[in-house]
């Protein structure tokens, strides 16, 4: 199925208000949401889309619970209560072997396994531990910037993972760099399905059971949305979107982001679709307020933009897109993300001021897939507005913008304006 997107109605403020206020009035209703960014990703700052997508939500009456089940995953890696775990699990991994050698020859990955597990007593265990608490402490203090204890830490995380990974075998856990393979591959589907169900390989889901299922008895969101900005991230969502579905039936399940939108042609008809309720695709802050607005009110889903959803007849795409306004789009709200968990000593704080790219023009560039309106900006008075916002509520001296391609005469124009308002941050970017 070829899922086609007009180019999508350049959002005014006026019309955004109109859209939610209309929904709220329909549903009566204000509703409870979850949003989970889910591994693996690298935890040195907050990933941007669910503090944009929490900001709308607030906004429009709603009460948001964000997860970074990402970084509070690798926290807990390095933790004493996950590393005894693992200790527990190696005895139980040996039996494994031992029974398999019974009913056939071990493959030689499986030997090196066996013997690297004979290895892991409790005093190294106890050493490892000690050592993870002490890299944790140092990434995130001003030890990081002495190069000799950084590269120690680093190594610490690196051998406590690869043990990690001899108890998930032939799963292998990595980080730095990230790097986790569980041995399937995550474009297929019948893959990514049988690594859901596969509880030797798939630590996602002890992950969901220490992390997300205990968030979800507290808190019982009416829907829960999980953003899937790398394509690996595909074993984790699915596996959280698994379990929420046969734990919690009645929430409802959505998924969005790059992944996401870049799988819209192939999502109608995979068999992954009977883990979740609905996809939202391209921009997500006016579609997916609206989709909340509508699961609350018992409506269908079929005048929501940028979405594919399933019902009692099928799975079915909207055929209403939408592109936000830059301008209309609040500063991103982080609370409730655990700023002091990410491993960096001092807090960096993602920031976009624009989307699409202002040039355009390269043939060899999919930069564009992700959106279906062109280039948009703030303008440059809300820009320094929203930044010093930031800074003062959440104490951020420094600041990632994430935009891909920034005009040479904006930035020169927000250049100028840090300068003379005296910002006194520090920021970084990749752009081109």
């Amino acid at each position: 199925m070829r899922v086609e997107y007009s180019k999508g109605d350049r959002a005014s403020k006026e019309l955004i208000q109109l859209h939610r206020r209309t929904s709220l009035e329909a549903s009566g209703r204000k509703m409870k949401v979850m949003l989970i960014f889910p591994p693996d990703w690298y935890p040195s700052e907050p990933y941007l889309s669910l503090p944009s997508l929490t900001s709308v939500l607030r906004q429009a009456g709603h009460t948001v619970i964000q997860k970074d089940i990402n970084c509070e995953m690798w926290d807990w890696y390095f933790s004493e209560e996950f590393l005894k775990k693992v200790l527990r699990r190696v005895p139980q991994q040996l039996d494994r072997y031992r029974k398999l050698a019974k009913k056939r020859d071990l493959a030689d990955w499986e030997m090196d396994v066996q013997l690297a597990l004979c290895d892991i007593s409790r005093p190294r265990m106890e050493k490892l531990i000690r050592d993870a608490q002490e890299a944790k402490r140092i990434v995130r203090d001003d030890k990081f910037y002495d190069i000799d204890k950084l590269e120690w830490s680093i190594q610490v995380f690196r051998k406590v993972t690869s043990v990690i990974s001899l108890v998930y075998a032939p799963a292998r856990i990595c980080m730095p760099p990230m790097e986790t393979d569980l041995s399937y591959k995550p474009y297929v589907s019948a893959e990514v399905m049988d690594a859901v169900q596969d509880e030797q390989v798939n630590v996602y889901r002890e992950v969901f059971d220490h992390l997300v299922r205990p968030v979800i008895q507290a808190e019982q969101p009416d829907v829960v949305g999980i953003s899937i900005v790398l394509q690996q991230q595909m074993f984790s969502s699915m596996t959280f979107c698994a379990l929420i579905k046969r734990l919690f039936p009645h929430i409802h399940i959505t998924i969005g982001g790059n992944t996401v939108t870049r799988l819209r042609d192939v999502l109608p008809e995979s068999p992954i679709f009977q883990y979740f309720d609905s996809a939202v695709v391209y921009e997500g802050e006016t579609a997916f307020t609206q989709l909340v607005e509508a699961v609350g009110a018992k409506q269908s889903l079929a005048d929501v933009p940028n979405t594919i959803y399933k019902d009692e007849t099928g799975v079915h795409v909207s055929p209403l897109s939408y592109a936000e306004d830059m301008a209309a789009l609040p500063p991103p709200d982080f609370d409730g993300l655990p700023l002091e968990k990410y491993f960096v000593p001092t807090r960096v704080l993602p920031y976009l001021a624009t989307r699409g790219c202002y040039w355009g023009r390269c043939e060899f560039c999919d930069h564009g897939e992700g959106y279906t309106a062109g280039y948009r900006s703030k303008k440059i008075q809300d820009i320094l507005a929203d930044i010093t916002y930031l800074r003062d509520k959440y104490g951020a001296k420094h600041f990632h913008f994430t935009d891909e391609s920034y005009p040479p005469a904006l930035f020169r124009k927000l250049s100028r304006g840090l300068v003379e308002s005296k910002m006194d941050i520090f920021w970084t970017t990749h752009m081109r």
